[in-house]
Formats: structure tokens, C-alpha cells, sequence
């Protein structure tokens, strides 16, 4: 019996910022798309954190170690949340920015990926 090997394929969505850039399985676009929900997702998270620290504590609110934890995984969740919505539109306010950058195939210029991998030194212009 030949069994077939499980091919293991994550979405876009799980993989790292870093690991996106030099992915070849994905075209220009995605990864721009990515990066944009992925960027928006940080911003979400830092505002997040500074709303929660107005919060006055109170016997209710676990101050441990694993409480903090909970607290910084509810917090990632959400704003991966929200930035998957799309409901705030920044990513994609900043996906139509970076993709105006790309120059257009009519001009005759080489094509530049608009997000490079940050193992290769960038170039100056």
C-alpha cells in the first residue's frame, strides 16, 4: 500500500513576517496583503496593551505570572482578530500604498518585489 506523504501547508496568516518575504509559493500580492494585516495586527496589539494598563486592579484581577500570560494571549488574539476582519482598514490603506510602489510591467523596469527578505542587504536608490 502506498500511502502518500502528509504535505504540511500553513496559511499566510500563521506564517511569520520574516518568513513571508522569501516564501516563492506565494506571489507578490499575498505577501503585501500579509504584511499589511500582519503590520496592522502589531499596531492593534500596542494599543491594546496601552488601554489595558488604565485599568485599575482589583481583587478580581489575577496579577500572577500565568495571569499576565493569559492577558498577553488575549490581546494577541484580538487584534489578529480584528485586523482579519478588516474592520479598521489600516492594512489596507497600507496595501494599496505598498503596492502603488511596485513599478508597473509597462515601463520596462525590472521587476522589484515591494517586500524584500531581510536576510538580503536592501538597495539604495
Amino acid at each position: 500500500m502506498d500511502i502518500p506523504p502528509l504535505q504540511r501547508s500553513l496559511p499566510t496568516s500563521h506564517l511569520p513576517i520574516e518568513k513571508l518575504a522569501g516564501n516563492p509559493r506565494l506571489s507578490e500580492q499575498e505577501k503585501v496583503h500579509e504584511i499589511s494585516r500582519q503590520f496592522e495586527a502589531i499596531l492593534l496589539r500596542q494599543i491594546l496593551r496601552d488601554a489595558q494598563k488604565t485599568v485599575f486592579s482589583s481583587d478580581i484581577q489575577n496579577d500572577s505570572v500565568s495571569g499576565s500570560i493569559y492577558q498577553e494571549m488575549i490581546t494577541q488574539q484580538l487584534a489578529d482578530s480584528i485586523s482579519q476582519s478588516g474592520a479598521l482598514g489600516f492594512a489596507d490603506s497600507l496595501e494599496k500604498q505598498l503596492s502603488r510602489q511596485k513599478p508597473s510591467p509597462k515601463t520596462g523596469a525590472s521587476p522589484k518585489p515591494a517586500i524584500q527578505p531581510f536576510s538580503t542587504p536592501r538597495q539604495q536608490h
